[in-house]
This record gives structure tokens, sequence and C-alpha cells, in this order.
């Protein structure tokens, strides 16, 4: 099936599942990866002889940036599509790891791994994520769900990879071979087939005509555009000049999306959840190490999350696909930011192995049912045409506690000596965060009922006042009108009136 023009609509299926799996590999790897390095902190820790917060800036800067970016892909996704930017982002990702192979000090490994594979990243996770919602609609709940399957799956398959790789390669060997892997990206971004071919083909058009155009209107339009006399005038004021640049920024980035209520509820509750949401994830192979558990089991407990994560990612969209969940996703997703939260509350009461596979369970489907309706919720919210500029106006105000999340967790490590400290500041900060979102989310649907209630009084009443001020004045033409056919009988009827009113 061709893709559609731009004025059809999604075409729900067909190329869209290769898209889909693209998407699924782009996006695997924009999330596993920055938690599967995970697996080589503690021995780059003993290396250069740095603490729990300065390891982790690792990660968070690597999360940071992709975020952070987000306006950055937005932009040129908008300008090029989102093909060449994904192919793009696969190089840098490759150039940075490769690059890291060879680090002598932290900081460098912060630019390597931090700045230029997360910018990488950054064009692998917005396109995948703009382009599912061109060509979906009825089924995106599911297709998203899909799509954010990837970063389970890959995080279940680099978790045990990336231990082997160390134990056989060291850490240096383990990133020149992952910048070879992360070259993938590459070959899931040219799976992305423009959507627009139809509107190229209408400028080929256009080309052309004009090519095939008689010479006589080419040379007298080149003689008008020479003469100074019968030229336009091209000059504009400092006001036009400034409109139009503010109308080129707001073309690729929308801000009034700021005035929008249901985005900024959005907005505030993804900020304060992301202080505590990534953290968990980046510490508990290190946790397991900590307690005297061994290598190759603590890398298992990451795989034990990816599986469940796996099957929780595509159930959940199937579930808020559903004409019961649907309309009310955002009490959904609340739920699930709250779930998650509170597996980590529990999260100290576990002993030994034992009790760290069950947390890896349950944090695994909480951690699943957030990240499927993570860009679902905000499609809901601001609309399909909007969604380019709102994820990245999201992304760029998200990066700043995605950054502060896990230095802040590997502080408290690093004061307390204890790991619990970090688990129950992420549990009770999701929790505060869920519950905020319900709240508002109630409120916010209230107010829209409301809104849509006035806004159909508004459209009735109108009409009501117009058909009666209509017959009213209809009434009145014909009493003006009527000619001396017609005298008897208005004759009769203001003899009526004067009965009726007892004279």
């Amino acid at each position: 099936m061709p893709p559609a023009g731009p004025g059809a609509s999604p075409p729900d299926g067909a190329w869209g599942w290769v898209v889909v799996f693209g998407a699924f590999l782009s996006i695997g790897f924009a999330y596993a990866f920055p938690k599967g390095i995970a697996i080589f902190f503690k021995e780059i820790q003993d290396f250069f002889g740095t603490s729990y917060s300065e390891i982790a800036w690792v990660s968070s800067i690597t999360l940071a940036t992709t975020y952070g970016a987000g306006p950055i892909s937005s932009i040129l996704v908008n300008r090029y599509g989102s093909r060449p930017v994904v192919m793009f982002g696969g190089l840098l990702c490759g150039i940075g790891m490769v690059s890291a192979a060879f680090c002598t000090s932290i900081l460098q490994l912060y630019i390597c791994v931090g700045f230029i594979t997360g910018f990488g990243l950054a064009l692998n996770l917005q396109p995948s994520v703009i382009i599912i919602g061109k060509y979906f609609l009825k089924r995106r709940p599911i297709a998203n769900g899909l799509a954010m399957a990837g970063s389970p799956v890959m995080l279940c398959t680099l978790a045990p990879l990336n231990q082997f790789l160390f134990d056989n390669f060291g850490w240096r060997g383990s990133f020149l071979i992952l910048g070879a892997v992360l070259l993938n990206c590459c070959v899931a971004g040219a799976l992305f087939r423009p959507i627009g071919v139809a509107k190229e083909s209408v400028k080929k058009q256009m080309i052309e005509e004009e090519k095939e155009a008689p010479k006589e209107e080419v040379t007298k339009v080149s003689i008008e555009m020479s003469n100074p006399a019968h030229a336009p005038a091209e000059t504009k004021t400092e006001e036009e000049e400034e409109k139009d640049c503010c109308e080129k920024i707001n073309r690729y980035l929308d801000f009034s999306l700021f005035k929008h209520r249901g985005f900024l509820i959005y907005l505030i509750g993804n900020v304060l959840m992301f202080l505590g949401f990534f953290a968990p994830i980046v510490f508990l192979a290190p946790y397991a190490k900590h307690i005297g558990i061994d290598e190759y089991s603590a890398a298992f407990l990451l795989s034990i999350l990816a599986i469940v994560d796996m099957i929780a990612r595509p159930a959940t969209g199937i579930i808020a696909n559903s004409k019961w969940v649907r309309p009310r996703i955002q009490y959904f997703f609340s739920f699930s930011i709250a779930f998650n939260g509170t597996c980590h509350l529990l999260c100290p009461l576990a002993s030994g192995y034992t009790g760290l596979v069950i947390y890896s369970i349950f944090f695994g489907l909480a951690f699943g049912m957030v990240c499927a309706m993570l860009f679902e919720t905000l499609m809901d919210l601001v609309g399909a045409a909007r969604f380019t500029s709102a994820v990245g106006l999201v992304t760029i105000v998200e990066c700043c506690t995605i950054l502060l999340g896990p230095p802040i967790g590997g502080t408290l490590i690093d004061t307390f000596g204890d790991y619990k400290y970090m688990f129950i500041k992420c549990g009770a900060v999701m929790v505060l965060a869920g519950t905020f979102l319900f709240i508002m989310n109630y409120y916010n649907y209230r107010m829209l009922a409301k809104e849509e209630k006035e806004r159909k009084a508004k459209e009735e009443d109108p009409k009501i006042v117009r058909t009666e001020n209509e017959g009213r004045s209809n009434w009145n033409k014909e009493t003006q009108q009527d000619g001396p056919e017609l005298e008897p009988l208005r004759d009769e009827r203001e003899g009526l009136k004067t009965e009726v009113n007892g004279t």
C-alpha cells in the first residue's frame, strides 16, 4: 500500500507495521542503552576512582541529552523528515561509543557517552514516536505499545550481552563493539518511508509544467522582473520582519501549548515523576552486587525486569485502546505512575535475591505501563497536529529532572551508605506525581465538559434568537406590504384586538 498523501487519513496498517518495527529498534536503543551500560559502572568506578554520584552522571547526562535535544530533533524532523534524522542519529551513536573506548578520564566519558551518544539517541527517539502518529490513528495505542516494547527487549538483550562483553573484552573493548551495534539505528531509520509522497509529486508536476511553458511567457515575466517600475515593493518594516521570524519559529515549535491546560498538567506531573523514574534501574544491578549477589545474577535482574516490561507494554496498549479505558486514559496513566512509586517504596523490604526478583517483576510491570502510555497520553491531550511540537517542548523541560534524578540517588547512597533511602525517595516522588496527575486530570475533565456544555448552549441560543427575530421581521413586512385588496382583513383583525382588550 503506498503512503497516503498529506491530506489523506493515516493508513493504520500495511507499511505502517514495518515502520513500527523500525521504531521498535530505534526506541529500544534510545531507552535501554543508558540503563544497559550501568553494568560497567562498578568497574569504571574502580578504574577511575570515582564515587557513586560521579559515575551516575554518565547515565544521567545521556538521558538528559536524549530528552533535552528533543526540540532540535523535532525541528529537524519538520525540516527533513524522520528517515535522514534517525540515520544521522545512529551514526552519531556509533561515533560516540567508539570515542568513549579511548577515554582516559571520567570527564571525557561525560562528553563521549553523555553528550555525543545521548544526542544521537535523541535523534532516534522523537522521530520514531512522531512517524507512528502519522501512520496510525485508530490503532495508535497498539502501535505505540508495540514500538515501546523495543526498550525492554533491548534491555533484556543488552544486560547479559554487556556482562559477556566485559568478561571477554573489558569495558574499552565492549564500548567499541557497542558502537558497532548502535549503527543498526541507521538500518531502522531506512525503514521510515516518508508518508507525504503525494506532495512531492505535485511539486515535480508544477516544475515540469513551468518548463513546458511557452518561451514568450518566460521572456515576458523576465522583462517585467527586470523593470523596476513593474516590480512589487518588497520593503518590510521591522515589526513585519519580527512577525515573520516568530511565525517561522512557531512553525517548528508551537509555544502556544504553554497556554493549553491539559499540556501544562501533563508537563508538571512528568517533570516531578522523572525525579524518581530512572534512578532505580540505574542502581538495581550495583545494589545487587553491593549485597553480595554475583555479577551474572545481578545482570539477570535487569533481564527479568525487561521480560516483564516486554509483555506489559503491548498489553497496556491493548487495554488503553479499549472503549472503556481510552476515553479516560489519563486516569490509567496516573494510576500507573503511582503503582510504580509504590513498588520502590516496598523495595527496601525485599531481603536477598528472591526478594529482588519479586521487586523486579512488579517494577517491570509498572515501568512498562508508564512507558506504553507516556506519549499516547500526550497525543490524547494536544492532538496529532500539535504532537511534534509538544514532544519537543516536553523533553526540553523534562531533561532537568532527568539529569538530576540519578545523581541525587547516588548522593543519598554516598551519604548514608545504604541504597534504601534512594528507593524511598524515588517511590515517594512518583506516588506524589501520580496523585497530582489524577486530581488535576479529574479537574481538567470537569472543565472540558463544562466548556463543551457552554459552547453548545452558545451555538443553540443565537439560532433561537435569530429565528424569532426573523419571524417578527417577516410579520412586519407582511403587514406593511398588505395592499388595498387585504384592507377588509386588516380592519377585521383590528376589530378583534379591540374586542379582546374590552374596549
